[in-house]
């Protein structure tokens, strides 16, 4: 196992940890990591689309310059 993997392994159960500590019920910790998916699932579609929409202006710009 990588120590990326390793840290963020560390991480997820610091996490949780503290999470049952503060009394949260295993249904609410598996609604917490639901939404944290949602979140990033959202944040990942929006980084494609930024792409997307970057993409043809580059190449754009690159077709003016040649010209």
């Amino acid at each position: 196992m990588s120590t990326d993997q390793k840290g963020t392994r560390i991480l997820a159960r610091t996490f949780f940890n503290q999470l049952r500590a503060s009394g949260y019920t295993p249904h609410q910790v598996i609604g917490i990591a639901t939404e944290l998916l949602d979140l990033v699932t959202s944040d990942l579609k929006e980084g494609d689309k930024e792409v997307a929409v970057a993409a043809p202006q580059e190449q754009g710009a690159e077709w003016q310059q040649r010209a």
